[in-house]
């Protein structure tokens, strides 16, 4: 998808529901910003999976099935005793 967006004076931008739906991006998500040669690349920051600790109880966040790669990683974190939020 190729479209225009604004950047209003306090540098907000928004993106486009088409974009967000297909990114299945939720409120609260977090994108990745590289700025390069004039080029400004925005990809969601998926490291952690989609499962975040809600008052002490792992919930899914955004819609379709979780691949078993994510659930995965997110065990293998907490094994480890990494830090997951």
């Amino acid at each position: 998808m190729e479209t225009t967006i604004t950047v209003d004076k306090a540098g907000r931008m928004v993106l486009p529901k088409r974009v967000r739906d297909e990114l299945r991006l939720q409120p609260g998500d977090t994108l990745d910003l590289v700025s390069d040669g004039g080029q400004v690349v925005l990809r969601p920051s998926r490291g952690a999976g989609r499962m975040r600790k809600v008052r002490g109880v792992w919930v899914c966040s955004g819609s379709g099935p979780i691949q078993a790669a994510e659930t995965d990683q997110l065990l293998d974190a907490i094994r480890l005793g990494s830090r997951v939020e």
